[in-house]
């Protein structure tokens, strides 16, 4: 998401996001959001992450809510178009020939789907533009 900085630089955003180690580092400066993890079967912290996102979303009304995945983005885009929120969703430059479990969910919030290799092109709706590093 750093690589896309050129994008989103100059405008207004928030962070939404687990704790880890890097996440002091890196967006230090920024608004930032903690989700609840882990996410992954986790039903208890996914309610707990959509109850989030609709309180964010409503409160931040963002224009945008832009991620490249993981289980905290699924709430968000579900929240995102019950809200009227656009969604656009960014594949990890790991997947160069599959799509991601993330990917296959939100594909359908989506409202721009961008993959990073072209072989990656599995979905109708799925654009390669390039790499972003």
């Amino acid at each position: 998401m750093l690589a896309l900085r050129p994008a989103w630089g100059d405008l207004d955003r928030f962070w939404v996001t687990l704790e880890g180690p890097d996440v002091e580092h890196l967006l230090a400066g920024e608004q930032v959001v903690r989700a609840h993890g882990p996410t992954n079967r986790s039903l208890s912290n996914l309610l707990r992450n959509l109850r989030l996102a609709w309180r964010v979303v409503g409160e931040e009304r963002p224009d945008v809510v832009l991620s490249t995945g993981a289980g905290v983005a699924v709430p968000f885009f579900v929240v995102a178009k019950l809200r009227r929120r656009r969604a656009v969703y960014v594949e990890s430059l790991t997947r160069s020939e599959s799509l991601s479990l993330s990917a296959r969910m939100l594909y359908p919030f989506a409202d721009e789907f961008f993959v990073q290799w072209p072989a990656a092109v599995k979905l109708k709706r799925a654009r390669y533009v390039g790499s972003i590093l």
